[in-house]
């Protein structure tokens, strides 16, 4: 069965050991290394552990023969481009989700920092995570249907104030929001 283990796994930044501590129950790092490269057999039980250490969906960490996946061949230090040993699988954001949900905005005018064009994908959190975001632009629900959008600079009791990006814009103040998105990524076409 073809796998993703090592490309998911990669993508989260985490090792063998890593993934192997966080299966329930614990295994060893070269049991996921077994795993990953096919050399033993990715079982229905084994899916749903390794699925579950990476936080991802069982689905996620397989890949069918026929689909044509991006591909991440090089990366870019400071000795410039360099082509990977090997080139592995793009996961994109949306299949790394942690499980709360993704909001995307779309820049219609240019304001700050975001241009025309923009999209700028965003995580949703609880009201009272707000301290997390805190010089962070965010995305909040207000009254009516309506949004407001800023850095967050201010969190006191419900109260959370927002600075929009748009140059001479004054703050907007909600009163107990029913959550918050934090800014997570900004895809921009060039």
């Amino acid at each position: 069965m073809i796998n993703r283990i090592r490309d998911v796994r990669k993508q989260k930044g985490m090792t063998l050991a890593d993934v192997a501590e966080a299966c329930d129950p614990p295994t060893t790092p070269q049991t996921i290394g077994r795993l990953e490269t096919g050399m033993r057999n990715l079982s229905l039980d084994w899916m749903n552990r390794i699925a579950a250490a990476l936080g991802v969906e069982p689905e996620m960490i397989l890949k069918g023969r026929d689909a044509e996946t991006p591909q991440v061949v090089a990366r870019l230090t400071d000795a410039g481009a360099e082509a990977l040993p090997a080139p592995r699988d793009a996961i994109l954001p949306t299949e790394l989700d942690s499980g709360a949900p993704l909001l995307c905005l779309v820049v219609e005018a240019s304001q700050g920092e975001y241009r025309s064009g923009d999209q700028l994908w965003l995580r949703q959190l609880p009201v009272e995570d707000a301290s997390r975001a805190i010089n962070r632009d965010v995305l909040v629900p207000r009254s009516g249907g309506r949004f407001a959008f800023g850095r967050l600079i201010d969190r006191r009791g419900t109260l959370v104030g927002l600075l929009p990006p748009g140059a001479g814009q004054r703050q907007v103040v909600i009163d107990n929001p029913a959550w918050l998105a934090v800014a997570e990524m900004l895809v921009r076409k060039l």
